[in-house]
């Protein structure tokens, strides 16, 4: 679905948007992406559609709950299109679809299986990782997403790491493996017009914790070889995404921020060091790395200082305190207002997601 939009002047706005908002809403809006909550049906009475009304959200992202346990595919289309259709800016709507353990479109509610990133590392052949790939990218698309939080690039460093190594989600412990089966999967993906967002920079595949559940600190573990598969991708040119990690390493930040919070790491590692210009997206800000240790207006505050150009939001661990999409923009907004961000800052994120959803056709 293509719609017309002014990307320079949002004077065309004015029609679409509610009163409520001006400009400066609408451009912050853009650079949240937020969970829909627990519900699976389309309910016009949800809160977060009058928010996607009002433009306060860039984006949405599903997960398993989300799903009607009936007519699973039927019902998905029609939350996902209800959605796109109450935005007066085109959606980005993701899914975490990695494959193997890390997929929310089972078997169970009618979908193709899937395989684990390590299946296809071990195999190691390229027309299986393709296959799979596009397949994947193929459904996605016709269910109504454009975004997948996949690759996951991150190295086998650690084969006990309990989020990566243990779940099968890192194609290999070499970094040349990684990079050719990521580069396969994010062409496949680009092919087919939803966007491959890679991750967990600067590499998550090292540690001994989950930033799920709390800190994961690898400063005594990490390896500059890690870089390895962003820089190969990177400057092959077909990379549009990169999510970052909540883990702290001490060697790339003195502070001990997590890499997400990190000017050192978004701002110098991967826009400086590495090159690269494209969107930068957060993980979820809710997990217990972050939640647990910063507030929300520090957290807000410190990823756009580090560079994120959208915060994602999830409303999926467990316990979650919902967080809602305008709260978000209200607190940015009054950082703006003081002085504590700068409209620059907004400016640079906004133009960076406007160009992004321009490249994969969302706008003109």
């Amino acid at each position: 679905m293509k719609r017309r939009y002014l990307i320079i002047t949002l004077l065309v706005f004015g029609s679409v948007v509610s009163k409520a908002a001006d400009s400066l809403e609408v451009k912050i809006g853009q650079m949240i992406l937020i969970g829909l909550g627990d519900f699976s049906q389309t309910d016009q009475s949800q809160p977060i559609f009058q928010e996607l009304r009002d433009g306060k959200a860039g984006g949405i992202i599903l997960f398993e709950k989300n799903l009607s346990k009936k007519n699973t595919e039927s019902e998905l289309k029609s939350v996902l299109e209800y959605s796109q259709s109450q935005s007066p800016i085109p959606l980005f709507v993701g899914i975490d679809e990695e494959g193997g353990r890390v997929t929310r479109l089972k078997t169970q509610y009618g979908f193709p299986k899937t395989v684990s990133a390590e299946y296809l590392g071990k195999l190691d052949n390229v027309d299986s990782t393709k296959y799979y790939a596009l397949e994947r990218a193929t459904l996605l698309k016709d269910l109504g997403f454009n975004m997948n939080f996949a690759p996951c690039v991150d190295v086998n460093v650690n084969p006990n790491n309990p989020v990566i190594g243990k779940l099968g989600r890192s194609y290999s412990g070499s970094e040349k493996v990684v990079a050719k089966h990521a580069q396969i999967v994010i062409s496949s993906y680009n092919s087919q017009g939803v966007i491959p967002v890679m991750k967990h920079f600067p590499g998550h595949g090292s540690s001994q914790n989950d930033s799920h559940l709390g800190v994961a600190d690898v400063s005594n573990t990490w390896e500059f070889r890690e870089l390895h598969p962003y820089k190969a991708l990177i400057d092959s040119g077909i990379v549009n995404a990169v999510m970052t990690a909540h883990i702290v390493n001490r060697s790339l930040d003195a502070k001990l921020l997590p890499s997400t919070l990190s000017n050192n790491v978004v701002s110098g590692l991967l826009r400086g060091f590495l090159g690269y210009e494209g969107v930068v997206v957060s993980d979820d800000l809710q997990m217990k790395a972050i939640a647990d240790h910063y507030g929300l207006k520090e957290t807000i505050r410190l990823s756009l200082e580090a560079g994120l150009d959208i915060l994602l939001f999830a409303n999926n661990v467990p316990d979650y305190q919902l967080v809602s999409a305008t709260q978000i923009v209200q607190i940015i907004k009054e950082m703006v207002q003081e002085g504590v961000i700068s409209a620059e800052r907004i400016e640079e994120s906004y133009q960076r997601i406007m160009k992004l959803k321009q490249n994969i056709g969302l706008i003109e």
